[in-house]
């Protein structure tokens, strides 16, 4: 059998809160094979912005086991947990991160500068990226002169650039209207028919049912929500 691309097992967070524990996440238990787009719904204060720093390998300071692409995270090294994330992960946010003063092809190759990457191959693939998502005539524009949809098709972009495993979305529509946030939901189902691993975190119903999977967390508690 094909070893997922993400299992949890038995993860929990909490905080010391007096004499007792107020409990993040209790008892994870997931298995995401590779190719598959999970949407995490929850109301606020339910774990997902949590669960998601686990997976994005942001929070280390939990109890229980993760295996990503087959490397047991629970047991790596700091440096071991850093190289991983830069290899394997590609991150989207709510509020694009973009840096004001680069262009938008220097924003796309950031990335690229901390990795071992020729300049040459740095700008092949940003041309490329550029070509795909059709902002060749916006390449030497700064943040301030896109709009929000364009701003994160930038940032869609900049976390592909390092060909992740892993893409993880946190509220990729949150400050997107709604024309703008149907665009990036299909931009993002487009590379998932590709191949592409996505998890995403969002409070819109209409954006979760884009993926092919729907989970849910309630007080800490994950559960399965419907399929696509």
């Amino acid at each position: 059998m094909t070893e997922p691309l993400i299992r949890l097992e038995h993860v929990e967070k909490s905080f010391p809160q007096g004499t007792q524990r107020s409990w993040v996440l209790r008892n994870i238990g997931m298995e995401i094979p590779a190719g598959d787009f999970v949407s995490i719904t929850g109301p606020s204060g339910s774990g997902k912005s949590t669960l998601l720093a686990i997976l994005g390998l942001m929070d280390g300071n939990h109890e229980g086991e993760y295996w990503l692409d087959g490397v047991a995270v629970h047991e790596a090294s700091k440096k071991q947990r850093q190289d991983l994330q830069r290899d394997k992960i590609g991150f989207i946010f709510q509020h694009y991160h973009l840096i004001d003063d680069l262009t938008v092809a220097e924003n796309l190759e950031l990335p690229l500068q901390y990795r071992p990457v020729s300049t040459s191959e740095r700008r092949a693939r940003v041309a490329d990226l550029l070509d795909r998502f059709q902002m060749v005539g916006k390449k030497d524009l700064y943040p301030n002169q896109l709009s929000g949809g364009q701003q994160q098709q930038v940032a869609v972009a900049r976390a592909l650039i390092s060909r992740p495993a892993l893409l993880l979305a946190d509220e990729p529509t949150g400050a997107l209207h709604s024309t703008q946030a149907a665009q990036i939901m299909s931009l993002l189902r487009e590379l998932n028919d590709e191949g592409m691993t996505i998890i995403q975190v969002t409070h819109n119903p209409e954006c979760a049912a884009v993926a092919r999977r729907q989970l849910s967390l309630f007080d800490g508690w994950l559960s399965e929500g419907d399929k696509a």
